[in-house]
């Protein structure tokens, strides 16, 4: 178990948090302090219901500021982004929208889940986040689509302007993508049950 002191607490994360939510366009993101702690969004949750992940403690860890306690966390990345919590919110804490926000400044730092940062790399790679295989092909032909969607598959050159729009935007360097390799570097995730 972890235990925080008051140095982990920082009235400027709270800030940082609500600013980095204006500028994507989320300016609703303050709502996080409208939270009562009722636990509605956590009993919402499926992902809740086959893991650890409790939505509440994320969101009572921005209420006090505690970034470290967001950005190290593995739970910031098993969200599926369903919005059951913040439709169910009595406090319509706008909680979907509070984590993806969160995710962009633990990103910004390079912490992100390995999941996402394999998916980040495919993209990188291939121009998809979901690979186009014969499965799929067969899937889009037996529903009158074409086998292969009009996206970089079917215009190769695009993959090229996806990829320098990954490197112009740094997108690469903060998920920690080696754009000569094509491969992820490795990092270490802090435990936070310990």
């Amino acid at each position: 178990m972890v235990i925080y002191a008051q140095k982990d607490i920082s009235n400027d994360f709270i800030k940082e948090i609500i600013k980095t939510g204006e500028i994507l366009g989320e300016g609703h993101v303050s709502s996080f302090k409208a939270c009562y702690q009722c636990g509605t969004c956590t009993g919402s949750c499926p992902s809740g219901r086959i893991t650890a992940f409790r939505t509440r403690k994320l969101i009572r860890y921005a209420q006090f500021g505690m970034k470290s306690a967001i950005i190290d966390s593995e739970d910031l990345w098993m969200c599926t982004t369903c919005y059951e919590c913040y439709e169910r919110c009595p406090r319509t804490v706008k909680i979907t929208d509070i984590i993806k926000v969160l995710r962009n400044i633990a990103a910004r730092e390079g912490k992100m889940a390995e999941a996402h940062k394999k998916t980040a790399l495919y993209v990188f790679k291939t121009g998809h986040a979901v690979p186009i295989n014969d499965q799929i092909k067969k899937a889009r032909k037996e529903i009158g689509l074409t086998e292969i969607p009009p996206t970089t598959h079917k215009y190769p050159d695009a993959l090229e302007v996806v990829r320098g729009i990954m490197k112009d935007l740094r997108f690469c360097d903060m998920v920690g993508i080696c754009t000569e390799t094509m491969q992820l570097k490795p990092v270490e995730w802090k435990d936070m049950s310990e």
